[in-house]
């Protein structure tokens, strides 16, 4: 099974700053337990998933011990990078910020 997964600086203007979060744009739900063995291997303080659903996407993060009920640094990098997915569905909602992508700034 191959998982696209990017690492975003949230709260930064450039790389190697901020806030850094593990970002995995997902088709469909995995089971739980993959999901909390992909944010255990990441070993940053949040990873987030996203699904798209048929407006919006549905996200949930994960740090490297249990799922979390919410976490704005990782929901920031997910909604940049629903943003910048090419053929993605609508962006996450209530959501803006500078981040920081594989050296560039986006705001």
């Amino acid at each position: 099974m191959k998982i696209r997964q990017f690492q975003v600086d949230a709260f930064a203007e450039r790389v190697f700053e901020g806030n850094p979060a593990a970002v995995c744009p997902l088709n469909h739900w995995l089971e739980d337990n993959l999901l909390q063995s992909i944010a255990e291997e990441n070993n940053l303080s949040e990873t987030a998933f996203f699904v798209p659903s048929e407006k919006v996407y549905e996200l949930r993060w994960f740090i490297p011990v249990t799922e979390v009920d919410l976490c704005a640094h990782a929901t920031l990098a997910a909604y940049l990078k629903s943003l910048v997915t090419p053929g993605s569905a609508s962006p996450l909602r209530h959501a803006a910020v500078i981040c920081s992508y594989k050296g560039m700034a986006f705001a």
